[in-house]
């Protein structure tokens, strides 16, 4: 099926830039140029692009510190004071985190963050963390420099949003998305799961084709819209099963809230060709005939807004630095999501991107900044209610999930 996969796609990607994918077609990868670097290597043809970006100075060198957390990186107290999520609990529910290839230090690399910030030990031992391949096993793969840093700020992340959450990372063999929407169905039947986060993405894509990878009631399963800015639709968050999750820049400031936001310029947003509106939507007019993203959004911008992560400089090695991009968002909404304890309902069949529709005043609406241009400015330009690179916004607690 792999092959298949990557045959059908192979036409759609010019000099790493994703072209629209017709129905049958394997979803190509989101680029964005901006004062940071793409963690993840250019993808294959059929291959998912992990949305991870690394904090850059104004020379291109990546923002780090091997001794502690950046100074201008947000910390999980900045990032819960953000949010309102300060004192929320989960109650220990699950936050999966479906990403590709192996990373063999994960956890002495978040036992460090968490030591750092002085959050609650989350190990194997203690029943808080575990690490498997795509269909359950313990036999994991290969070790890949980009994708570990993405699964890095994956983890760290979760941990800053929701530091009682546990945490299951799947690791798929490859960043097919055959092999990462097999992982996604694995950690879908995994005791205790209730969200699910997917830091990567690519052209859009039909339900009718990977929807079965995500279509999940019941489970918060939530999806990067990607770092190009406007370009259209992003699978999986182009999908009508999942939470879109786009990007905001988020900087403290002296106003009630203490923090302004505004769209990044790099969130993904768009209409897709294919999947159909999501019903709770139509009350916001997104312009959009078919499924319109984001839904939400959360901080993103690497330089400002970006999370401090311990991560790896190879195989063997790690070091402090800061994060962001889309990847950052999606596992700070699961997190959410896992708090808030109210994901959906699979008797019903009822998606848990519904929800902040019908709870949008709970959230904080971003009204400034844009992702670019487009031929409608709701879908490139943030303003008052739903607009594409910031949906309904961001959390204020957990009210809006």
């Amino acid at each position: 099926m792999r092959k298949l996969l990557a045959a059908a796609a192979a036409g759609l990607l010019l000099a790493g830039v994703a072209a629209a994918a017709p129905a049958s077609a394997s979803p190509g990868p989101n680029q964005h140029s901006d004062r940071s670097i793409q963690v993840c290597a250019a993808p294959r043809a059929g291959d998912a692009a992990c949305t991870a970006r690394q904090a850059a100075d104004p020379a291109g060198k990546p923002i780090k510190d091997n001794a502690a957390p950046p100074s201008t990186a947000l910390t999980p107290t900045q990032l819960q004071n953000a949010y309102k999520l300060t004192g929320a609990t989960s109650g220990g529910r699950t936050v999966a985190i479906v990403d590709a290839y192996g990373y063999p230090n994960l956890e002495r690399d978040l036992g460090v963050y968490r030591q750092q910030f002085g959050l609650p030990a989350c190990t194997s031992a203690n029943g808080c963390l575990t690490v498997r391949n795509q269909t359950g096993g313990t036999s994991l793969p290969r070790f890949d420099l980009g994708w570990s840093q993405e699964q890095a700020l994956d983890v760290d992340a979760v941990s800053a949003a929701c530091p009682d959450c546990k945490i299951a990372v799947f690791q798929a063999k490859s960043a097919s998305f055959a092999d990462l929407g097999t992982a996604v169905q694995t950690a879908a039947k995994t005791a205790g799961v209730v969200a699910i986060s997917n830091s990567y993405g690519g052209s859009d894509a039909a339900d009718a084709t990977y929807g079965k990878y995500y279509n999940f009631p019941g489970i918060a399963v939530t999806a990067s819209t990607g770092d190009n800015g406007y370009q259209g639709g992003s699978y999986p968050a182009s999908s009508s099963y999942v939470t879109a999750v786009g990007g905001t820049s988020l900087t403290a400031a002296s106003n009630t809230r203490g923090w302004s936001e505004s769209a990044w310029s790099g969130a993904g947003s768009g209409c897709s060709t294919y999947n159909a509106a999501l019903p709770a939507a139509a009350p916001f007019n997104t312009g959009c005939a078919n499924r319109a993203m984001a839904d939400v959004s959360a901080a993103a911008d690497p330089n400002y807004g970006g999370l401090a992560v311990y991560y790896p400089t190879s195989s063997t090695s790690s070091t402090w630095g800061q994060f962001g991009g889309t990847s950052e968002a999606s596992p700070i909404i699961s997190s959410v999501y896992a708090l808030s304890g109210t994901t959906g309902s699979a008797a019903t069949g009822t998606y848990a991107n519904s929800i902040p529709y019908g709870h949008s005043s709970s959230l904080f609406d971003v009204t400034s900044g844009s992702n670019g241009t487009c031929p409608t400015s709701q879908w490139c330009t943030a303003g008052a209610g739903w607009d594409g690179p910031t949906g309904l916004g961001t959390p204020n607690g957990v009210g809006g999930f």
